[in-house]
């Protein structure tokens, strides 16, 4: 989400960060919108969060396109630390697992382009939906929007209708991307740097009007940089290329997806309203280092062999000092390094 699925950046000549299917890596923005395949423990207690009717009519939602699913009931009750998901794919389901745990009892809702998911959405506690936000009555004090653009029709218009679901008294946030920052030498950067002008990019167009309908209604944006685990990510992507043709010496920023996640959860949790906020472990990478450290790492049975790019655009340097000081929020995972010695 440096855009990433809200991931890639970067990667290759073109960058585009918000891909699901298998997209050609762009600057640093990796798969930081989601794909539906991760699940939590079949251990999580499902919430008691709805009658049981109402579970029931989650679980007889046929799989496939979207369809109209069920009809949120009207009675249903919002709670006062209940969140809505729109766009529970990694990222969304990482923040309501952790959002249970900093609030046990409440009410994680989660909206869905598409039903195919809604039943695993359900085993781990996700009230899924196709239309949440659709349904004029009900209002969350919660909202985080984590929805890739390429699944909507009008995607800034879902997003002005899931902003418009939120009730003003906890938070609204949108995990956008760091691709619109305007540096490409490898510079520093950081919140408050310049942004890309609107009509130099599509993409980036699209990111920066999402983020001012977001600022208009008084929630705040979480720019993140390149999204990663263990099989997804540039070094993933890079594995199975073997030989890509990009620079070398691009430098790239990273976060691991529970990193993510709990820096979204903290941001919710401390209220802010109308803010910018960037998300990276501050520890930037080259290209050509990330591998070697795969490399050095002896756990990734495939090998990378080279890079062949000499004059693709570089990087950024970026730096969320002020976020972590802010936010009071440090990552587990305090570089790609790091990451590499846990697994």
């Amino acid at each position: 989400m440096e855009l990433g699925l809200r991931s890639f950046v970067h990667f290759t000549p073109m960058h585009h960060h918000y891909h699901t299917h298998t997209p050609p890596p762009t600057t640093t923005l990796f798969h930081h919108f989601s794909n539906n395949s991760l699940l939590f423990p079949a251990c999580l207690t499902l919430l008691n969060t709805t009658s049981s009717s109402f579970m029931a009519t989650h679980l007889q939602v046929s799989e496939g396109a979207p369809t109209e699913a069920f009809d949120p009931s009207p009675s249903l009750a919002i709670g006062e630390y209940d969140l809505l998901i729109v766009g529970p794919g990694i990222l969304g389901r990482l923040v309501a697992h952790n959002w249970r745990q900093e609030y046990p009892g409440c009410k994680v809702f989660g909206q869905t382009a598409t039903t195919n998911h809604h039943q695993e959405l359900t085993e781990i506690g996700i009230n899924p939906s196709l239309k949440w936000t659709k349904a004029s009555s009900f209002k969350f004090p919660y909202v985080i929007f984590c929805a890739p653009p390429y699944q909507s029709p009008d995607y800034l218009g879902d997003l002005r209708l899931a902003a418009s679901c939120w009730n003003g008294e906890g938070a609204l946030l949108f995990t956008s991307s760091s691709a619109p920052y305007d540096c490409n030498d490898n510079g520093l950067c950081h919140e408050d740097n310049p942004v890309v002008p609107m009509g130099r990019s599509p993409r980036t167009d699209v990111l920066l009007k999402a983020e001012k309908i977001v600022l208009e209604f008084g929630g705040s944006v979480l720019r993140l940089s390149g999204l990663y685990k263990v099989d997804k990510g540039a070094h993933a992507y890079w594995l199975d290329k073997g030989i890509v043709e990009s620079r070398p010496d691009h430098i790239l920023n990273l976060i691991h997806y529970e990193d993510a996640a709990s820096l979204s959860v903290a941001i919710l949790k401390k209220q802010f309203h109308g803010r910018i906020f960037l998300g990276c472990d501050n520890h930037p990478l080259s290209r050509q280092e990330v591998m070697d450290l795969v490399y050095k790492s002896g756990k990734f049975s495939k090998k990378f062999e080279k890079f062949t790019g000499t004059d693709d655009p570089l990087g950024k340097r970026l730096n969320n000092s002020r976020t972590c000081q802010e936010v009071g929020w440090q990552p587990k995972y305090s570089s790609f390094a790091h990451f590499l010695e846990t697994i």
